[in-house]
């Protein structure tokens, strides 16, 4: 099992996903706690972050 982690780029900062090659959001992902996310986060690239709250409202049926 891999822990994850919810992270996002610091300041304006543009960093890469190594798997998908893919920019990671500014409003940040959740990623494997690998050594190539805790080396950015040890360098600053990224932060830790709180994944945003779901927005969807609960609708009942009556």
């Amino acid at each position: 099992m891999t822990d994850m982690i919810f992270i996002k780029p610091a300041k304006s900062v543009k960093v890469r996903d190594p798997q998908s090659g893919e920019h990671l959001l500014d409003t940040g992902e959740a990623k494997p706690r690998t050594r190539y996310w805790l080396r950015r986060l040890k360098d600053g690239d990224v932060v830790e972050a709180q994944p945003p709250k779901s927005t969807k409202k609960a609708t009942s049926k009556e």
